[in-house]
């Protein structure tokens, strides 16, 4: 048997994206520019002023789900994977999405395509409870290249939201003990795709033709991957008005090693996690991987997937069961996943083995 399959070896080196983003630093230069004050910098980006608001505005790509969407000759949902990734970025600081605007690459924009894709970003803004006030399609055929089941494509979108100073989440304050609920997820969503491609689709090596139905599952594999990204927004939005969110985490990618940017505005905390419920599929990429001879090891799986839950917020203990009957009044389900430690170290309690994440 060969060696552990990672992220990496699928092709998106973390390692290497983390000392790229090295460079983010000289955009700070930048900062000069902000017309109405400060620039704040928060574990998960940074807002500025406008008045007495400030702006939060994340942008997003949806990556290689798109290669799904073409397999599947499927378009009507892509476009909510793309408004989630930005908006759910957005509400980490506490701000309340106002707008989101797409910026589409395609091979051709193909009239009936362009439909569905617009269908899709529509019902995703929707759901966030955002206008679409404008966007971009661009015909570049040099640089997108088309596959044999449908037309190259590659989708951005860009998400700007409003808060006040009051509704600001530093990060800063969280607590040994503390706890940390995790929202449901509605599958894969759009991270980790990379990897599970080439684990379970033929098209790149892996095992199963698009629409198989792989032994308990009740729908087309493909079907199964491309299931649109949860939009936690309008119940996260209404939770954080009534209760202390003490630091909110998009579980995308990098999965739970995305806890360490909270470490870095708390410093004397580290996270332990011990509930998880991952879907079927997570289930079925790592049994396809063994099958295959290219196992995938319980933490690369942690540091990749979401595992079954697509959103964290940490809160007071004394206020956790409040902020999960929130969310599960919204038909959001919520559960605490783990709490904060002092012990500077992100652990997961899986399958009955202790894993250090980092």
């Amino acid at each position: 048997m060969s060696s552990s399959f990672t992220y990496a070896k699928a092709g998106v080196d973390r390692e290497q994206r983390a000392k790229s983003k090295a460079a983010l630093k000289t955009l700070e230069q930048t900062y000069k520019h902000s017309h109405y004050g400060e620039v704040i910098q928060l574990p998960y980006g940074n807002i500025f002023p406008v008045g007495e608001k400030y702006f939060d505005l994340a942008i997003e790509g949806v990556g290689t789900k798109v290669l799904l969407a073409q397999l599947a000759n499927k378009y009507d949902t892509i476009g909510i994977d793309a408004v989630a990734l930005a908006a759910n970025d957005v509400i980490r600081s506490g701000a309340k999405p106002l707008a989101v605007a797409d910026n589409i690459h395609a091979h051709v924009s193909n009239p009936n395509l362009v439909a569905e894709w617009i269908k899709s970003i529509a019902k995703g803004a929707d759901e966030a409870g955002c206008i679409v006030p404008s966007g971009e399609i661009g015909d570049v055929a040099d640089v997108i290249k088309g596959m044999s089941e449908g037309i190259g494509f590659d989708m951005v979108v860009a998400c700007i939201g409003e808060l006040g100073r009051s509704d600001i989440i530093f990060g800063n304050n969280i607590k040994s003990g503390d706890a940390v609920i995790g929202l449901r997820s509605s599958g894969i969503h759009s991270n980790g795709i990379t990897l599970a491609r080439k684990i379970l689709f033929k098209q790149w090596g892996g095992k199963y033709e698009p629409f198989e139905i792989p032994e308990g599952f009740d729908r087309e594999l493909v079907y199964e991957v491309l299931e649109p990204m949860a939009i936690y927004v309008k119940p996260f939005v209404k939770a954080a008005k009534k209760y202390e969110i003490r630091g909110a985490v998009h579980i995308t990618g990098d999965a739970y090693l995305k806890f360490d940017k909270l470490m870095l505005f708390s410093k004397e905390v580290g996270f332990e996690f011990d509930s998880f419920r991952p879907q079927p599929i997570f289930g079925l990429i790592q049994k396809v991987a063994e099958e295959i001879k290219v196992p995938i090891t319980d933490e690369e799986m942690l540091k990749t997937f979401n595992m079954g839950w697509g959103f964290a917020v940490v809160v007071d203990k004394n206020e956790k069961d409040a902020v999960m009957n929130s969310f599960e009044r919204d038909s959001i389900h919520a559960e605490q996943i783990g709490q904060v430690t002092y012990s500077k170290k992100i652990v997961a309690i899986y399958k009955g083995k202790k894993i250090l994440l980092k």
